[in-house]
């Protein structure tokens, strides 16, 4: 079973930076080289000093970005910028936020998770990881000694029994709040009542949890902790090291969003909807849907109302046409891919890029497909417009369900198959791995 615990977080102290949406930042993967300026000059306390310092000429093994991000956070507890809570606490935590016109709320909280590795116990990855981002991290984890930003993990609670225990504590407490450079409202709540403690803890312990968001934080925690292990620390089972600062959020909470993630692909020769059409049509129901923004809006929305992983919807740059696709047969991708499990085949990411884009337009035209990865349907309409790509693809996100059946089958979904909005934002709560 997963083990949960409340903590001893590190917050940011009102008192001495300001408001506190100057101080937090989103987290290191999302952020690049203007927004890091542009959080630089936000405040001299803000979190971006810590999560993703700037590299500055002349850096070496002894003086470097992780380096100065461990001088930051030393100058910054003495100075009681950061100070550490004086009471063990689960920390709630509400993002309201806006997407494509709609408004949501996502609620979860913030507790420590005793790290296992992937396939001993409870806890299951969804996404492969790259080498480079937990090198990335492990240098900075050595340097601090500390969670600077969280793993987003995901637990099943149908009723969402675990989260209505807060409900009570939060209609009679004013939480703090931060707004981010997206319009994001995040609001965050001290949970210090041991009663509550242990009774949402206790709930947690047989649950399973799912990743997310932040495996490369995750394994990043295991390698730090071997390392711990290793050199003599960390022994015993109650150790900061073994365990880790995740956010955990029911899967039937109403402000879950994962976002679809659609493929902008390039590499291909300027294809024209009826050579698009004439290669789809062995596998796929191909309909025309019409030309130009209003075509790309009316496809996404069958893709909506259809409510499958099935069907995709493809625009030509090269004619401003726009078609769906649906898949007439899945036994194909399961001669194509044997090896994956039936729900890994029939998500619409899957049937992209094995069948559409390896097996029909590779060989085709002698080409193998790139694709970049964007979220909402105007940076599609923009590539169109600017002709950026020959090929738009509008992908149906995968939902909970293929999260669940897919990470506890200890499969890895394809990449870019889920994108949780918004991201967690660093500098709400930050939770020591050192013992003190």
């Amino acid at each position: 079973m997963a083990e949960i615990r409340a903590f001893r977080a590190y917050r940011y102290d009102l008192g001495r930076v300001g408001n506190l949406s100057e101080v937090v930042a989103p987290p290191y993967d999302v952020i690049d080289p203007a927004l890091q300026q542009a959080l630089y000059d936000r405040s001299p306390y803000n979190a971006i000093r810590l999560e993703l310092t700037k590299d500055e000429p002349g850096d070496n093994e002894q003086n470097n970005r992780y380096t100065r991000a461990a001088r930051t956070l030393k100058e910054w507890i003495a100075a009681d910028v950061l100070v550490q809570d004086s009471a063990r606490a689960l920390y709630v935590y509400e993002q309201t936020f806006e997407v494509e016109g709609r408004i949501y709320t996502r609620r979860g909280f913030f507790a420590r998770v005793r790290l296992e590795p992937f396939g001993s116990g409870r806890i299951y990855p969804h996404e492969q990881t790259l080498a480079g981002p937990k090198a990335d991290r492990l240098a900075l984890y050595r340097a601090t000694g500390m969670n600077l930003s969280s793993v987003f993990g995901l637990y099943p609670d149908a009723a969402n029994e675990v989260f209505a225990h807060f409900e009570p504590v939060l209609l009679k407490t004013l939480p703090i709040e931060a707004t981010d450079h997206l319009g994001v409202t995040s609001r965050l709540w001290i949970i210090t009542d041991s009663a509550l403690i242990s009774k949402v803890t206790g709930l947690m312990g047989p649950k399973p949890i799912y990743i997310a968001d932040g495996h490369h934080r995750y394994e990043t925690g295991l390698k730090y902790l071997a390392e711990q292990i290793d050199a003599g620390e960390a022994t015993h089972e109650d150790a900061p090291a073994r365990f880790i600062m995740m956010m955990l959020v029911s899967m039937s909470d109403p402000g879950l969003v994962i976002l679809p993630t659609h493929r902008l692909v390039s590499e291909l020769p300027p294809l024209s909807s009826d050579q698009l059409r004439a290669v789809l049509q062995e596998h796929f129901e191909v309909e025309l849907v019409g030309t130009g923004e209003a075509a790309l809006r009316e496809t996404w929305e069958r893709i909506e109302i259809d409510g499958t992983q099935a069907i995709l919807g493809f625009g030509t740059a090269v004619d401003g046409v726009w078609l769906t696709a649906k898949l007439r047969d899945s036994s194909i991708m399961e001669r194509l891919v044997p090896e994956h499990s039936a729900a890994w085949r029939e998500l619409a990411v899957s049937v992209l890029h094995v069948l559409v884009l390896d097996h029909l337009l590779a060989p085709r035209f002698g080409v193998q497909p790139r694709c970049k990865y964007v979220h909402l349907l105007q940076e599609v309409a923009d590539a169109i417009h600017a002709r950026q790509v020959p090929l738009s693809v509008l992908v149906p996100p995968a939902t909970m369900t293929h999260v669940e059946l897919i990470a506890g089958n200890l499969e890895k979904m394809p990449p870019k198959s889920t994108y949780f909005y918004p991201k967690l934002l660093t500098g709400m709560v930050f939770n020591s791995l050192r013992s003190h």
